[in-house]
């Protein structure tokens, strides 16, 4: 598979928020810088129009997602899952190509599973697929590192928050810009 080399465009992209869940949350290494980036990208998604899909991993079990992203999500209803990969679940795929976006951002919980293993996924569906590197975490910063380091060796871009946002905006003379850097200030 070739790599790719590009900037995250506004016009083509989607954020893909994965099982930042009530149960899970406690035990998250660096939950708190984590949550505050998963805020930032959501944020900013939903002044620029980008379409975004929560997944959430077994909710009867893991709870549904904290607060304080579902309050911010724009997208339909949270996809239920029980598969750790997010593409490989019955109905993800359809459901990502009603965006019509070939590049996905995806955030949230845990690295080295569910991100992880959807990041794969999703690359070998011919998606241009970003992890936001401060916007994930894992329940310890080892498997965070190897999550992020595995997800590299497989052609996915490990990008940050302020990346994602500053290229989703491309410009500051914008009343986008004014509005939304309020957040990283």
């Amino acid at each position: 598979m070739e790599k790719l080399c590009m900037l995250i465009d506004q016009q083509g992209a989607a954020l893909l928020i994965v099982d930042v869940q009530e149960k899970l949350a406690p035990a998250i290494h660096e939950f708190n810088t984590m949550l505050s980036n998963c805020i930032l990208l959501m944020s900013a998604a939903a002044r620029l129009d980008i379409p975004m899909l929560m997944s959430e991993q077994y909710p009867k079990g893991l709870g549904h997602t904290v607060s304080d992203l579902s309050s911010l999500y724009t997208g339909s209803k949270p996809f239920e899952k029980i598969c750790f990969s997010c593409s490989e679940e019955p109905g993800f795929l359809p459901k990502l190509a009603e965006f019509k976006r070939k590049q996905i951002v995806l955030i949230g919980i845990e690295a080295h599973v569910c991100v992880l293993q959807t990041a794969i996924g999703l690359r070998s569906e011919g998606y241009e697929t970003f992890i936001v590197a401060d916007a994930v975490s894992s329940r310890t910063q080892e498997n965070w590192a190897l999550g992020i380091q595995r997800a590299r060796d497989n052609e996915v871009e490990i990008v940050s928050a302020e990346m994602v946002f500053f290229e989703w905006l491309k410009r500051s003379a914008t009343d986008e810009f004014r509005e939304l850097s309020k957040l990283i200030r």
